[in-house]
């Protein structure tokens, strides 16, 4: 008699907690991840994934192989339930193994590879030299496509120099035609003297990304380069959300360039975002 009414008890309480269990299946994840740069200082690769996992973010993008092999990569990005859904390689790298790049990231399950910074000697220092570095980048956009990855460019502000009225990162994009996509970084537009939601508005329909990441108040966190983790800054993130839903933006990736505690800088920003993002912000890149 005992047993069977402990039975009865159970599954009522398991039958009273469905809905709930139902509503947290069913609830899509933001499209929120790191960018393990962030995380560079963190201890271990594990140690960091464990970091990503704990803020309760379920995707990074990498920094290249980030000093392992593809299959240790996926083994750990496995263990924490973490996808890669981006990786910063060198457009150096691009140029001398493109087929390498691309079999690598097939191997963990990333689709989108994105030029994260040039090296003084790569940057144009004048309007010919941008249309120029344009039409390389959509030419290995091409290449990449061909071999199912999509490329993007990542800005910092040095591409953002004007032109007679065209900024580096417009010819850019000008000249490399539809395959490239964009990774702006929200903070170095606006240290480059740009509005963010201008600038997103300016890329609509071609940004994969945006580095949501915050610039401290003018003299604050100079330790940390100035930067802040998103939301603790000055950028005005209740028009920039509104206005990266609105251009497009596949996901958001939290980064801080310089941080104390990159763990903190992480679960604040992504409890920032998860907090502020319109809920019609897509989940996965559209599909080609």
């Amino acid at each position: 008699m005992n047993t069977s009414v402990r039975g009865t008890a159970i599954l009522a309480l398991l039958l009273a907690a469905l809905p709930a269990f139902a509503h947290d299946i069913v609830t899509p994840q933001k499209p929120i991840a790191v960018q393990m740069y962030t995380l560079r200082n963190a201890g271990s690769l594990d140690q960091q994934l464990k970091i990503v996992h704990e803020a309760g973010v379920g995707a990074v993008e990498t920094v290249g192989t980030q000093g392992v092999s593809a299959a240790e990569l996926k083994q750990l990005l496995d263990r924490y339930s973490i996808k890669a859904i981006s990786s910063h390689v060198q457009l150096a790298e691009l140029r001398r193994d493109l087929d390498g790049v691309v079999a690598f990231n097939r191997s963990i399950g990333n689709t989108t590879l994105v030029v994260p910074y040039l090296d003084e000697k790569d940057r144009p220092t004048d309007a010919a030299g941008w249309t120029a570095l344009g039409r390389e980048l959509g030419g290995i956009a091409t290449q990449a496509r061909a071999k199912g990855m999509q490329l993007a460019y990542h800005n910092h502000d040095f591409e953002l120099v004007d032109f007679d009225g065209k900024t580096g990162l417009e010819l850019l994009f000008a000249a490399a035609g539809p395959d490239l996509q964009t990774e702006l970084d929200l903070a170095w537009v606006a240290r480059a003297g740009h509005d963010p939601v201008v600038m997103l508005g300016k890329f609509r329909g071609h940004v994969f990304a945006v580095h949501a990441k915050d610039n401290a108040p003018k003299g604050q966190a100079e330790d940390e380069g100035g930067f802040a983790a998103v939301g603790q800054g000055v950028l005005d993130w209740n028009a920039i959300l509104p206005a990266a839903a609105a251009a497009g933006v596949q996901w958001y990736i939290v980064e801080h360039d310089q941080p104390r505690d990159p763990a903190k800088a992480i679960k604040t920003g992504a409890d920032y975002l998860r907090g502020h993002l319109p809920a019609s912000a897509p989940r996965e890149p559209a599909k080609e």
